[in-house]
């Protein structure tokens, strides 16, 4: 489905990404796992357009993509990033509204609600009055509202407690069951091993290691090695 290869990225003079390959298939879960300062994030931002792609490509089912975030949106491909980007100047009503009024497909502003009912609850209340599980919901809501083919989260747990971690956690396994594709960074080890079905271990800006969610549980070695768990 979504394919890198060779791809060099970073930030201005400094290159973060080296050679960076790996691909996502359709109807699984990756999880791109790595110690702080590996190049997780620094490589869905490359996906994103957020970031230049300085050297190699990416495709998506087998063709170039697009290369500003418009564009690579429309083509469905949706985006929680670690800082969640609500707009906090606006309800929650008006921050999922915004993003229905463009897409449309199954995900409905009503579905979303049955999927995180406490966002129901506070549909009138501003950006800024949300707690920061109830922020993330609110994320992960607006990116389903986008209708997408390959649904991309970048720490979708950083602090929060362990209930809202759980609570995310299930209905990200809800989605999983429903067929829908996902890359997942995550530092939370059980978190993304055991939503994952393939994993991709990220050192230095290239793959260190790839395998399935089950081979990297049963390898103390590669855990010790590259995430110090």
């Amino acid at each position: 489905m979504l394919e890198l290869a060779n791809v060099n990225s970073g930030y201005g003079e400094t290159q973060v990404l080296h050679g960076m390959s790996f691909t996502a298939r359709q109807g699984r879960v990756l999880a791109i796992l790595g110690r702080n300062g590996a190049g997780k994030s620094t490589t869905l931002k490359t996906v994103m357009g957020l970031l230049p792609t300085q050297k190699g490509s990416i495709l998506l089912d087998g063709m170039s993509m697009a290369t500003t975030p418009h564009a690579i949106a429309n083509s469905g491909i949706a985006y929680v990033p670690e800082t969640r980007d609500i707009f906090p100047s606006l309800s929650v009503r008006e921050n999922l509204e915004l993003t229905a009024r463009r897409f449309s497909g199954d995900w409905t502003l009503d579905r979303v609600l049955a999927l995180f009912p406490r966002l129901g609850e506070r549909l009138d209340n501003g950006g800024t009055q949300l707690s920061g599980g109830e922020q993330q919901m609110l994320a992960i809501a607006r990116a389903l509202l986008m209708n997408p083919r390959l649904l991309i989260l970048d720490e979708p747990t950083e602090g929060l407690a362990p209930i809202i971690v759980q609570l995310i956690h299930d209905k990200l396994q809800e989605l999983k069951d429903a067929g829908l594709s996902m890359i997942l960074v995550e530092q939370n080890f059980g978190f993304a091993t055991s939503l994952a079905d393939d994993v991709v271990v990220v050192g230095k800006g290239q793959i260190v290691w790839e395998g399935s969610a089950n081979e990297i549980r049963a390898d103390d070695a590669i855990q010790h090695r590259w995430l110090g768990v």
